[in-house]
């Protein structure tokens, strides 16, 4: 009795790892090997200095980890993407009280990071994109920017990578 119960799990440790070889748990459908992703641009009015490489990095990361792709210098890679920020704004998102006492009545301050991705896919150019991606985060306005800006701008990021994989490979 004890034996079947080992086999039993020894046959579903199998399965597992059979199948989890054969389907990535993102559900994202891949068929080429290698991704060429361009130097992100930055035309935004505002022009914050960690803006780009912390970008660069999440995408870069999103895509190479879970895509399982290799990053190549050529446009003669399966895939090409090529990023633009276009918009870096701050902007009021709450209010409280009024505008007429000597107290501010902005409560809650808004980032907002829009960015152009081109992505093109050579195995399936059906599957090709132009899209604008955007993304905000609130924060407390009596908070300094300078000194909540770097993870406001990481979890932005990470949020656009994610929105960028989703469309270019999991094609939602």
């Amino acid at each position: 009795m004890q034996l079947k119960k080992i086999l039993a799990v020894f046959g579903f440790i199998f399965a597992c790892f059979f199948l989890s070889s054969c389907y990535t748990f993102t559900g994202a459908s891949i068929d080429g090997k290698t991704i060429y992703i361009l130097p992100i641009e930055n035309r935004a009015a505002n022009i914050v200095p960690s803006l780009v490489p912390t970008m660069s990095d999440k995408i870069r990361t999103r895509i190479v980890s879970q895509a399982g792709l290799a990053p190549i210098n050529s446009t003669e890679a399966d895939y090409t993407l090529t990023t633009v920020v276009t918009q870096y704004d701050v902007s009021i998102a709450g209010v409280q009280g009024s505008f007429n006492n000597t107290s501010n009545p902005v409560s809650q301050n808004r980032l907002t990071i829009t960015i152009a991705v081109e992505f093109t896919n050579k195995i399936n150019p059906k599957v090709n994109f132009k899209q604008s991606f955007t993304r905000f985060r609130d924060y407390d306005a009596n908070a300094l920017l300078q000194n909540i800006e770097p993870a406001l701008i990481g979890e932005i990021s990470t949020e656009l990578a994610d929105d960028i994989f989703n469309k270019a490979f999991v094609n939602w």
